[in-house]
């Protein structure tokens, strides 16, 4: 039994996913151009990068913008990011909110069911992360 509980935590690990949770866009509403209002705070290199091209996989253009401004771009885009470290950093939390003139329209959040040192895909790419939590936010899961 001693030899099965090294195996039982690592399976656990394994065994544990991550959570999306979401109020997807509306199905009649279908933006194509995204203003991403830049989060100073953020600092995971890829997380914009990563966004624009799961929108762009969607046929969605996106631009990066310093604050909104709805007669310029009437769908806004607002990010935030937790990071946390466990032997090197990895994304803890994460949290996108579609606005339309303003108004919150849509948001996805995505956060892991599990903690510790034993939980190894909390090293996952920001793209394998965050492109169901994209996904979610669009209604495309």
């Amino acid at each position: 039994m001693k030899h099965n509980i090294p195996l039982i935590a690592v399976s656990i690990g394994l065994a544990a996913c991550s959570s999306v949770n979401s109020h997807a866009v509306a199905k009649d509403v279908h933006p194509d151009n995204i203003c991403i209002i830049r989060n100073p705070d953020v600092i995971v290199t890829d997380f914009v990068p990563t966004i624009q091209t799961r929108l762009q996989h969607y046929g969605i253009n996106s631009h990066l913008v310093e604050t909104a401004d709805k007669s310029q771009c009437p769908y806004t885009l607002e990010y935030t990011v937790k990071r946390s470290w466990s032997l090197k950093t990895y994304i803890s939390w994460a949290e996108l909110k579609l606005y339309k003139d303003g108004q919150a329209i849509a948001d996805a959040e995505y956060k892991p069911l599990a903690k510790g040192a034993f939980v190894v895909n909390k090293w996952q790419s920001t793209e394998t992360i965050m492109n169901p939590v994209v996904d979610s936010l669009l209604g495309k899961k």
